[in-house]
């Protein structure tokens, strides 16, 4: 596997980010040229057709928006119970979930430290990652 670091660390699933994607646009647009087209003929099909397109669509998003909140909880109690293997203590609960799903890229080495520098200096997601030295890999994250 590729060294994973801040500038590639970006997870792109091309099946869903793009294949799906793709087929749902040009789905939704013909849907849209067959409601234009048939609307006078056919009401309750043309609606029926643009109603099931979007209902897939919707329910497309908002399951991959569950598997990510899923993944983000998860890592949340991982890093709870990685700091408190480090330093017997509980993660501060001022540290936003986004902060606690940057501080994971951390080595154990850095990563008490990192984790007061976030808290006390409420640094971004975005400068948690940058401030890592030593980039512990997460190549499981869908």
């Amino acid at each position: 596997m590729i060294e994973q670091n801040y500038q590639n660390h970006r997870k792109v699933d091309p099946m869903y980010h793009k294949g799906i994607t793709l087929l749902a646009l040009v789905t939704l647009i013909l849907s849209i040229i067959f409601v234009i087209q048939n609307i006078e003929n056919q009401m309750l099909l043309s609606l029926v057709v643009l109603s099931m397109v979007l209902t897939i669509i919707l329910m497309a998003m908002k399951l991959r928006l569950y598997a990510l909140k899923l993944q983000d909880r998860i890592i949340r109690d991982e890093e709870n119970f990685r700091y408190y293997r480090l330093t017997g203590n509980l993660l501060d609960a001022k540290l936003s979930p986004k902060q606690v799903i940057a501080l994971r890229f951390a080595s154990d080495e850095e990563y008490p430290e990192l984790v007061e520098r976030a808290r006390s200096e409420n640094l971004s997601p975005d400068a948690i990652k940058k401030t890592v030295r030593n980039w512990r890999t997460d190549h499981h994250r869908v």
